[in-house]
Formats: C-alpha cells, sequence, structure tokens
C-alpha cells in the first residue's frame, strides 16, 4: 500500500460554479475558500502532512482588475480573520510563488502568517500565489552556481526540502496542468475530476486517496 505524504490541488470551477448559482464569479471564488478550509480539516484528520493549493497563478493577471482586486482582498482577510484558527490546529502557511510583487499589504499579510506559524508542525499548507512553474525552474537554473545536477538544481525551486506531491488532483472538468508544478509532478499520480471546486468534498478526497492507495507505482522499475 503506497504512502500518501503530500496532496496537490488546482481548484478549478469557482467562477462557473459562482455563475451557474447566478450570482457570479467573486461568490464562487469565496465559497472555495471555504471548500479549501474544509479539506484542510479533512486532511488533518487523515493524517496528510502536506497539502498544496493552485491559489493564483502568474496567469491570472489577465483576469479582470476587479476580479483579482477581489481575491487578493479575499486572500488577505482570510488570514487576518483566521490566524487565531489557523495557529490553533497546528498549521504552518508555506508560500510557492513569487510574492514580492504582490501588493504592500497583501505581502505584509502573507510574510506574517508565515513568520506566525513556522513552528507548527500538523501540517504544512502551500499556497500558490503569483506562481509559474516555467518561470519556476528558469529561474533555479539561473540561481545554480554549483553542478548541475538534480539534487543542486531542486535546492533553487519554491518546494526546495518538500516532497514531491504523491497525488494532483484538479477539479472542473480539464485534464492540463495549467503551468503548475512541472518539475514536482513528474512521478505524481493525476486525478480529474468533473465537479467544480466549490462541490468538491472530503468524501471525494477519500476516495481518490483510496485509489492511490491501490494502484502500483513503478517509478520506471517492473
Amino acid at each position: 500500500m503506497n504512502k500518501l505524504n503530500h496532496v496537490a490541488f488546482i481548484m478549478d470551477g469557482n467562477g462557473r460554479w459562482g455563475r451557474n448559482k447566478k450570482k457570479g464569479r467573486n461568490f464562487g471564488h469565496l465559497k472555495g475558500v471555504e471548500t479549501v478550509k474544509k479539506i484542510v480539516k479533512s486532511s488533518i484528520k487523515l493524517n496528510i502532512p502536506i497539502v498544496t493549493f493552485y491559489v493564483f497563478s502568474s496567469e491570472n493577471w489577465k483576469r479582470p482588475k476587479t476580479e483579482i482586486n477581489y481575491l487578493f482582498k479575499l486572500i488577505r482577510n482570510y488570514f487576518l480573520q483566521e490566524i487565531e484558527s489557523i495557529i490553533s490546529q497546528n498549521i504552518k502557511i508555506n508560500i510557492l510563488g513569487e510574492i514580492n510583487k504582490l501588493s504592500g499589504d497583501v505581502k505584509k499579510t502573507l510574510k506574517k502568517t508565515i513568520n506566525l506559524t513556522k513552528k507548527n508542525n500538523k501540517i504544512l499548507v502551500n499556497l500558490a500565489i503569483n506562481y509559474g512553474s516555467k518561470n519556476e525552474i528558469l529561474n533555479a537554473f539561473k540561481k545554480n552556481k554549483k553542478k548541475l545536477n538534480i539534487k543542486n538544481f531542486e535546492k533553487n525551486l519554491y518546494t526546495k526540502n518538500i516532497q514531491n506531491p504523491d497525488i494532483l488532483i484538479r477539479t472542473g472538468g480539464h485534464q492540463r496542468l495549467s503551468n503548475f508544478m512541472l518539475w514536482q509532478l513528474a512521478y505524481t499520480e493525476l486525478f480529474f475530476l468533473n465537479k467544480l471546486w466549490p462541490d468538491f468534498n472530503s468524501n471525494d478526497l477519500i476516495k481518490i486517496i483510496n485509489k492511490f492507495k491501490q494502484t502500483k507505482r513503478n517509478f520506471g522499475s517492473i
């Protein structure tokens, strides 16, 4: 039976969910945050050490400015309002991506959250914000000053010292990676669901985990 250490999520379908409910895309993003909270709690109960959520890609800047502003306001307010709960649950928050390019108040809130939770060890929650895997790989090559090999290269990725995902779950019906963890997902088991992210729940997660545990993983061998 396969050991599970890390589950990554591409949370697709928030905007469509909101439109389907005739309440707009932003309402879908709000419900998407609630789903993240539920999945983190479920992951703790399931003893999953690491989860990663694709929150905002480097390509998402192409979206309408009003939606982008709402998303970052949502992120900032979530951490301002939930920090005590995050700490009490022993959750460690980490950010993957170029957060220095974010606005001052958002950047300040994220860095404060990272600092306040750095000693927590129940679960590591990675949030990919302003993240693009192609740039991550390119920058890792530029930063590498030692002999170029896999070990030295990986030290320059956002995920240095973090085990690669065992499972990737993408909701929303699309079967693509969308510039997410292209290096790290080389041997990850991929699961694509038609269900939109706000409808994803712990039962869906458990079903996928059970499938994963029964999957034969060869990593190139027989």
